[in-house]
């Protein structure tokens, strides 16, 4: 099965992570077309202007997709010969538009009310008991999938970081050990073998990006796990005053669905 690989610049052709003030020594440069508008002037003007740090991104060398449902059709395709018990290993692959408009991908199982209720959940945001009857469902995932608690801290940390020093590989949402450590760590704790693990978010090219290492991923969960990130990365976007990039998804054990034993 060929998957396109997008090629691109792997050197950034800006300079060190700061945010730029009028007093700093730093100088960045903002070049708009002689035929923009007022409005796209403006709108360039108000974007925070930041320069990273020289890198060379190796994802150049995973397959690229344009957005999460092309992932998802390529999941379910290199899943589906085994089905059952049958692991895909270690899959990297490159969201190219995480955006949460591209990455709400409506399937029989999550229908676009269920993906926007847990995303809800999942963001630490209030629902209602209507919603949760309506939505929560096993088949859509138990406390593996449950990153609700002390998210909204962890979303706040990483603003915290980026804006502080962005240059850090500090800003980190990790997911499991909410509330106990992992020297604690049991197999046979559903709640606590979380399918995610940690979220990685950067300053690259200037823009955020992220990887998330994924522990076990469900082809038929996927949906549900990348609305949420994307909705993630594009608030803490938002809060930062810069552009979303793209997201690097790494998943060590893939299967077609949750039949799969010890999932």
């Amino acid at each position: 099965l060929l998957v396109r690989v997008k090629k691109k610049r792997t050197i950034s052709r800006t300079l060190a992570a700061v945010v730029v003030s009028p007093s700093s020594h730093t100088h960045t440069h903002t070049h708009t077309h002689p035929m923009a508008s007022k409005e796209e002037e403006e709108d360039d003007n108000n974007k925070t202007k930041i320069q990273c740090a020289p890198s060379s991104n190796l994802n150049v060398g995973f397959p690229h997709f344009p957005t999460a449902k092309e992932m998802y059709t390529h999941l379910r395709s290199i899943t589906k010969p085994g089905g059952g018990e049958f692991v895909v290993r270690n899959f990297v692959g490159v969201i190219e538009d995480i955006s949460p408009d591209a990455s709400l991908v409506e399937t029989e199982l999550f229908p676009r009310g269920a993906l926007e209720y847990y995303t809800k959940k999942n963001m630490g945001w209030d629902y209602s008991q209507e919603e949760a009857d309506m939505w929560q469902l096993a088949e859509r995932g138990g406390a593996q999938g449950d990153y609700r608690e002390g998210m909204q801290k962890k979303i706040a940390n990483v603003i915290d970081c980026l804006k502080t020093e962005p240059l850090s590989k500090r800003a980190v949402i990790p997911i499991p050990f909410n509330s106990e450590g992992s020297q604690q760590v049991d197999w046979k704790d559903q709640g606590q073998n979380k399918c995610c693990r940690e979220l990685h978010l950067y300053l690259e090219d200037g823009k955020l990006k992220c990887t998330g290492i994924v522990r076990m991923q469900n082809a038929n969960i996927y949906v549900k796990n990348i609305h949420f990130f994307a909705t993630l990365l594009d608030y803490v976007a938002k809060e930062l005053g810069v552009e979303l990039g793209e997201y690097t998804h790494w998943i060590t054990n893939l299967c077609h669905d949750r039949t799969a034993t010890s999932c």
